[in-house]
C-alpha cells in the first residue's frame, strides 16, 4: 500500500504530509488514522509505548472516548529525507466538561511506501477555561482560513 506523498520529502511534500496527518486526526476515525502507519509501526505517545497498527487503532479508540470535541492544529518544524518533525496543539474536553490545550512535538520516520514506521510524541496538557479556547471551527478538518500555530503565538 502506498501512502503519498512518498519520501524523500521536499518542502511541498513535507507540508502536504503534515496536513494530511492533521486532517486524519481531526476526523477522529481510528481506522482511518491507523491506515497511515506501517503494520509494525512503533510509537511512543507520552509514556505509552505501542507497536503495530492494531495497537495504534485500539489506542486511538480509547483516546477519543476520553478526549471530546478534539481539534488539532499541526505545523511543520523540520524535514529531511524520510523524516519529519512537527509541533502541534490540540484542544479537547474531558468527560467532566473540563477543557484542555495539549502541546507537543512529534518526530516521524516513514518507509518507502510513505507509511509512518516510527512516531515519537512528547505532549504536555494545560487546563484552560472554555472562553480561552482558540480552536472553534466545526468538528472535522481545520479550515484553510484558520490561523496556524505561529499565527496564534503558540
Amino acid at each position: 500500500m502506498h501512502r503519498p506523498p512518498l519520501p524523500p520529502f521536499d518542502l511541498d511534500s513535507a507540508l502536504q504530509k503534515v496536513r494530511l496527518a492533521e486532517d486524519g486526526w481531526n476526523s477522529r476515525d481510528p481506522v482511518r488514522v491507523a491506515q497511515a502507519y506501517a503494520l509494525d509501526s512503533r510509537w511512543r505517545n507520552r509514556n505509552v509505548f505501542l507497536q503495530g497498527r492494531e495497537a495504534i487503532e485500539a489506542f486511538l479508540v480509547s483516546k477519543w472516548q476520553q478526549e471530546h470535541e478534539y481539534r488539532l492544529n499541526k505545523e511543520l518544524w523540520s524535514f529531511r529525507e524520510n523524516r519529519i518533525a512537527v509541533r502541534f496543539a490540540y484542544e479537547w474536553r474531558d468527560p467532566t466538561g473540563a477543557w484542555f490545550r495539549s502541546f507537543g512535538n512529534e518526530n516521524w520516520e516513514f518507509d518507502a511506501d510513505g507509511l509512518m514506521r516510527t512516531r515519537f510524541a512528547s505532549i504536555n496538557d494545560l487546563s484552560i477555561d472554555e472562553d480561552e479556547r482558540l480552536f472553534r471551527w466545526p468538528m472535522g478538518r481545520r479550515p484553510d482560513s484558520a490561523p496556524s500555530l505561529s499565527d496564534l503565538g503558540l
